[in-house]
């Protein structure tokens, strides 16, 4: 039964200092091949984490404004109250001062000694070696080269591997059952000591519980403190021209430091065809961000193949633009065929003027965009199942295998906000808790903000559908023959362009609204909040990018009506495809609006962060710096990484790359050459990510994950709707299917199939004699004619036959291939053994 939360506010010393009496505890490890400036004063106590603020140099010079005074006062008692009771809770500080003109900045550096550790390890829960692992493992392109015999130009030989273990959670009655107890300076490694503190600094008050004062990211929020963070191994330094160094002169490999064999090994873009040190990625960021890059090394890997077949048939398109009969008809004839207007003012054209532009729509539409349909989507299902595989293994042997179902805690804001407590069934143990009830209530409300985003965005198609609209009139009123006849043009290209800025805009305001909707909803554990997050954005992202390229794909055209009958929306006709058919915009929209922001993404990527990092460093570099405050060996490692930027997560590297295998695999039938272009990128993408993290961004807090979370379901999701997607513009959109209707109805030849798919307009459209054609199967009357019905049904069986075979394979590799290789179920049986043998009680106790 859910019990209320009691409002007094925890006092309580979980350690106290004066337990702590061995002085190595938290200290480094003197074997170190390199020393190391993390420690305090004293030279031995580790840095496990930073806590900044600014404040003035005089802080009794007045304020303006007594609301500024009142202001100060609070931040100053709030920061006080936080640090007393880090102090209760056992964690050792040290205070630096760093004065720059008007500006002092302020670090407090906080130690862990080994009993607040001990607890708190136990507490979350932390995972601890038992036995040595030594199985190797291997990936399936390093088997296959070997399997062929092919010398292996991706591997390398990256130093110091970390050694892999079996595990199982700490318990400290157990300690002497686990490897290295005899060494408490080493025992928990920095990764995990970095969890420890960001627990503790999260779950602390430092104010009123009813308000929210909990935890270091309110603080941050408020701007009490400016930064919290753990500090890079700083044997990897950088100069003040921000070039990244190795140690100078010649040097043994296994002395070099994890972060340096990350950028030596991995973040330069010399290692570009190289495979990811993924284990020494897991060592010092750990597991989530470890996982987001065996994802993207994987899927990038995956692309290859898909990107050899686009481009081989896209050679086989030019060849079909030198061969093809009707664009030889449309070169050749198309003089003597006149094509009624495309707009209210437009003139009257020569099917001939688009000879070349016709050529290029065969480069998209041809008849290998069926096979190479039914590749892609069976590559989607593939790629899945096999990324499954590797994450099992991957998840087994980084020991997250059941992180999600029986590890994982409350996130420790929740821990804190949770109005009540109730008994865990399991456990039986007392655990917060947030009425069910009441987050639906909260979810529903958070919905209904993203029903009204999603039809903003459709305001905005709207909008630019009317721009391209108005654009087309008001450039063919011109008297520019160049422009008139490429009016269409001008406005199809404009308008995509202005699609993707408001996309970017609209994506930056949503974003910034549901991180507060999430929050509120008051999530259990940090995978739920994600989870939810992420959702709520996608699916605006999803309507947001793809809402253009669905409405030229399958929309755009199809209620235009016929000369004389024209439909009209708000006083406007109808857009249509332009005179070379909607294939080709397709094609256009998606490489402006994928290839566009993937350029701007990798620009910003690679300038942003160097532009803010040079920013922070002249904001920030001391002018002069406290007496004894390490002078003699330069800048101190906390004030380099506070020079640093924040890193701001995973979030945006997963959408991109989801955004973008939704591009290359719902809307592949109109461009064979996206996977080509997603490769480059990502090849290009893998090493920025690398750098950013390297040697750009503050250290993150490692988090621990056991999958990729709802992205995977998200890829599954879009999967299905890319098998659905290229059956309908194959059938629809394409020319495949009324080129094989014609060949069927005649003797096999396309000779005349243009005539074929043009009407000729009813008697009452044009005011001379002079006759116009349009594309369309329909009689003089502007009624359908039976081809038109014969095509429709075509269409739909076509439909319903793609989707049915490509699903039935696809679920016959999901049959085929187990999620769980055989090795790894036989190792988790074997840990789970061995976990139950270390932790049993001793019958006689």
């Amino acid at each position: 039964m859910p019990m209320k939360k009691s409002e007094v506010e925890d006092s309580a010393t979980l350690i106290t200092l004066s337990d702590l009496h061995d002085p190595n505890y938290g200290t480094m490890d003197a074997e170190l091949p390199q020393k190391d400036r993390n420690v305090f004063s004293d030279g031995v106590t580790r840095i496990d984490f930073v806590l900044v603020w600014e404040e003035p140099v005089n802080p009794l010079k007045p304020v303006e404004t007594e609301d500024e005074s009142s202001t100060q006062a609070i931040h100053r008692n709030w920061r006080t109250e936080f640090l007393s009771r880090l102090h209760k809770a056992g964690l050792r500080q040290e205070m630096k001062e760093v004065v720059q003109g008007k500006t002092k900045t302020v670090y407090v550096l906080l130690s862990a000694p080994w009993k607040v550790l001990c607890y708190y390890a136990e507490e979350i829960g932390l995972r601890v070696p038992l036995q040595f692992e030594t199985t190797q493992e291997s990936n399936w392109s390093e088997n296959i080269l070997q399997q062929l015999h092919i010398k292996n130009i991706l591997a390398q030989q990256v130093p110091n591997p970390p050694l892999d273990y079996y595990t199982c959670q700490f318990r400290t009655n157990k300690l002497q059952r686990f490897l290295g107890n005899e060494n408490t300076n080493t025992f928990f490694n920095t990764t995990q000591r970095h969890q420890i503190l960001d627990e503790i600094l999260s779950r602390t008050q430092y104010g009123a519980l009813k308000r929210g004062e909990v935890g270091i990211a309110r603080l941050i929020s408020e701007k009490v403190f400016t930064a919290a963070y753990p500090l890079h191994e700083t044997s990897f330094h950088c100069c003040r021209k921000g070039v990244y160094k190795m140690p100078r002169g010649p040097v043994n490999p296994e002395s070099l430091r994890m972060r340096q064999i990350l950028y030596q090994y991995w973040a330069r873009f010399g290692c570009w065809k190289k495979y990811q040190p993924l284990d020494h990625i897991r060592e010092y960021f750990g597991e989530k961000v470890a996982l987001y890059f065996a994802w993207l090394g994987f899927y990038t890997g995956w692309l290859l193949p898909a990107a050899v077949v686009g481009f081989l048939l896209s050679l086989f398109g030019i060849w079909l633009m030198v061969t093809d009969v009707p664009a030889q008809e449309v070169c050749s004839n198309g003089d003597n065929i006149v094509m009624c207007p495309l707009c209210d003012f437009c003139t009257y054209w020569n099917l001939s003027s688009i000879c070349y532009t016709y050529k290029a729509g065969i480069l998209f539409d041809n008849g290998g965009t069926v096979f190479f349909s039914i590749f892609m989507s069976l590559w989607a299902v593939t790629f899945l199942e096999y990324w499954k595989r590797t994450c099992a293994v991957l998840a087994h042997k980084w020991d997250c295998s059941e992180f999600e179902e029986s590890e994982e805690r409350p996130r420790p804001e929740f821990t804190a906000m949770a109005p009540t407590t109730i008994r865990n069934p399991v456990t039986d143990a007392e655990e917060p808790h947030f009425p069910e009830a009441s987050r639906c209530r909260r979810i529903v409300t958070g919905n209904m903000v993203i029903i009204i985003m999603v039809a903003v965005v459709l305001i905005f198609l709207i909008a630019i559908i009317l721009y391209r609209s108005i654009l087309s009139i008001i450039i063919s009123k011109s008297q520019n023959a160049f422009f008139i006849l490429t009016a269409g043009r001008i406005a199809s290209l404009t308008g995509s362009v202005l699609n993707l800025v408001v996309i970017l805009l609209l994506s930056k305001i949503y974003t910034y609204l549901a991180h507060i909707l999430t929050k509120w909803e008051m999530h259990r554990t940090q995978t739920k909040y994600e989870d939810a997050f992420i959702l709520k954005v996608f699916i605006f992202q999803f309507v947001n990018f793809y809402s253009s390229p669905v409405y030229i794909a399958f929309f755009k055209g199809r209620f235009v009506g016929y000369p004389g009958n024209y439909n009209m929306l708000f006083g406007v006709r109808n857009e249509d495809c332009g005179a070379s058919g909607c294939l080709i915009e397709l094609a256009q929209e998606l490489l402006v609006i994928m290839v566009g922001k993937q350029v701007i993404n990798n620009i910003q990527e690679f300038v942003f962060p160097k532009i803010k990092a040079w920013w922070n460093k002249r904001k920030i570099h001391p002018a002069h710096r406290e007496s004894g405050a390490n002078d003699q060996e330069g800048v101190s490692p906390w004030e380099m990484d506070y020079e640093l930027l924040v890193c701001e997560g995973l979030f945006d590297e997963y959408l991109e790359m989801v955004l973008q295998f939704g591009f290359i695999t719902i809307f592949v039938a109109a461009c064979p050459l996206a996977p080509l272009f997603a490769l480059v990128n990502n090849w290009v993408e893998i090493r920025l990510d690398a750098q950013k993290f390297v040697c750009e961004y503050r250290r993150p807090v490692a988090e621990r994950a056991q999958d990729i979370g709802i992205w995977f379901s998200i890829l599954q999701v879009i999967t299905y709707l890319a098998v659905i997607s290229n059956a309908f513009l194959i059938a629809f959109t394409s020319d495949f299917l009324p080129r094989l209707y014609y060949r069927y109805t005649t003797e096999g030849s396309l000779q005349g199939y243009i005539d074929f798919t043009l009407s000729v307009a009813p008697n009452n459209f044009t005011q001379s004699n002079m006759q116009c054609r349009y594309r369309g199967f329909r009689d003089e009357k502007g009624h359908h004619t039976p081809e038109y019905y014969n095509l429709l049904a075509i269409r739909l069986g076509f439909v319903i036959i793609f989707e049915h075979v490509v699903f039935l394979i696809g679920r016959m590799i999901d049959w085929m291939v187990p999620d769980i290789p055989e090795e790894v179920e036989i190792k988790i049986k074997r840990e789970q053994y061995m976990a139950k043998q270390a932790l049993a009680e001793n019958q006689a106790t």
